[in-house]
């Protein structure tokens, strides 16, 4: 065996091990480096169809590579201090609501999470006012039963980012720094919780509930 089919080989081994890997940033950077090595075989015994189909898997692993990386450095300083959520708009869709409405209900079964762009929003069963900013409705997703711990009304038009739990299950499964970090928040938000007050919805929250 010539050096040039070690290269070939090589190429082939790291690209097996890029698909066997589990985790989301050393799968990206395996599979970059892989295809380096299969570009470098693919021209030394020119062959363009290999060179072509490495050099547009290449764009694509390296921008999932940076997408991950700054999840994880985003999560990370959010669990440190930042509690917001703004690195999450690439993944979620932009939802509307008119004053009055009521987004969901205590006891209801939650799917979703939302953060505040505009407007405002409240939390009746625990006389809480939310704004731009602020997150809810994470918290059904870490519940036994994924059930509502409150109720969410609009107070004030405005838009909030949705992003559905799959989507957050999907990040926490493909990297583990990430889901270390998104529990370490969650948590965070817990004890926030935890340490307000409960108050009884006032006569004003009950009628536009």
């Amino acid at each position: 065996m010539n050096w040039v089919e070690a290269i070939g080989y090589a190429g082939t081994v790291l690209t097996v091990a890029s698909s066997a890997m589990s985790t989301m940033i050393p799968l990206r950077i395996v599979a970059l480096t892989a295809s380096c090595v299969v570009i470098t075989y693919g021209l030394m015994i020119n062959s363009m169809p290999v060179v072509l189909t490495e050099m547009i898997q290449i764009p694509f692993n390296a921008w999932r590579l940076f997408q991950m990386v700054r999840l994880v450095k985003d999560v990370e300083k959010a669990a440190s201090g930042d509690l917001s959520l703004d690195w999450l708009k690439p993944f979620g869709k932009a939802r509307q609501f008119k004053a009055g409405q009521v987004i969901f209900r205590l006891g209801d079964e939650a799917s979703e999470m939302f953060t505040i762009e505009s407007g405002r929003f409240r939390i009746p069963e625990h006389d809480i006012e939310l704004g731009a900013g602020d997150v809810v409705g994470e918290l059904g997703m870490l519940a036994p039963d994924n059930r509502r711990t409150g109720s969410l009304v609009c107070i004030e038009s405005g838009h909030a980012l949705c992003l559905a739990y799959s989507e957050v299950k999907q990040l926490y499964y493909q990297n583990p720094e990430f889901g270390f970090y998104f529990l370490k928040l969650t948590s965070e938000r817990l004890f926030q919780h935890a340490g307000r007050p409960t108050a009884a919805p006032s006569p004003a929250a009950a009628e536009v509930v």
